[in-house]
């Protein structure tokens, strides 16, 4: 079954085309990564299928339904995860998902309940009562995962979801969103780390200038490369094995992190 299905998807803002007419779906419980450095348009993608940003042109659907019509019935099966933390300094780490649940009608008893369980689940069960700016930033991005699930989403859409992280905070991200896999939610992940898109995800695209350049499992990109390449990676990389940055500057010419 397929959750999102784009088809010649454009955005454009004043003129200046973020996203130029790409095509991709997006199949129930994988985790679909849109990989690419800052600017490919990988953002103003994402804005589309949660419905924060209009559609310029083309189609897009999510959960069988167009979002140009029936984006208010979509996003009570999404949970958001945006690039910047935007907790609400004023709560309390409780209180910020109890708050949030109001949001979806989630009868109050209900809502702690699933509160105290995910809290639980992404290790923040001791800062309940505290304060979110006494939180480490991977503690904050933890709880701002956390926040998106209150609503028990389908699909779950993680912006750059460990930008800025350490790697210790950047692993234990991803342990968590394994194991939400494996429970059966689906993730759309935008990243512009290497090792994130192969850790996680099942397949992906490599995006550049609002185009999508390839689609693949990390596996099958880079094991293309390698075909295209008549094995001179061997020697360019002195014997060190091909890695999906080697596919995109084979690509683009330039490192995702430029």
């Amino acid at each position: 079954m397929d959750i999102v299905i784009a088809e010649s998807l454009l955005k454009q803002y004043n003129g200046f085309t973020a996203v130029r007419e790409v095509n991709f779906t997006i199949r129930d419980r994988e985790c679909f990564g849109f990989l690419g450095p800052n600017g490919a348009g990988k953002t103003s993608l994402v804005k589309m299928i949660y419905g924060f940003s209009p559609v310029t042109s083309g189609k897009l659907t999510v959960f069988g339904m167009d979002v140009k019509t029936n984006i208010r019935d979509i996003k009570r099966l999404l949970g958001v995860v945006p690039q910047e933390n935007n907790l609400d300094p004023d709560l309390k780490v409780l209180q910020n998902l109890l708050v949030y649940a109001s949001y979806f009608g989630i009868d109050a008893r209900l809502a702690r309940e699933r509160a105290e369980e995910l809290l639980e689940f992404f290790g923040l069960k001791e800062k309940a009562g505290e304060i979110v700016e006494s939180l480490s930033g991977g503690m904050k991005r933890r709880l701002v995962i956390a926040r998106a699930l209150i609503n028990k989403p389908g699909l779950l859409i993680l912006d750059e979801p460990t930008t800025g992280l350490d790697p210790q905070a950047r692993h234990m991200v991803w342990q968590r969103l394994r194991l939400l896999k494996e429970q059966g939610v689906t993730l759309i992940l935008t990243t512009h780390y290497m090792e994130e898109a192969s850790q996680l995800c099942d397949r992906l695209v490599i995006m550049n200038l609002g185009e999508i350049l390839v689609e693949g499992t990390p596996q099958k990109l880079v094991a293309d490369y390698i075909d295209e390449t008549s094995g001179q990676i061997v020697q360019e990389k002195k014997e060190q094995p091909a890695t999906l940055e080697d596919v995109f500057l084979k690509l683009t010419g330039r490192k995702l992190q430029d």
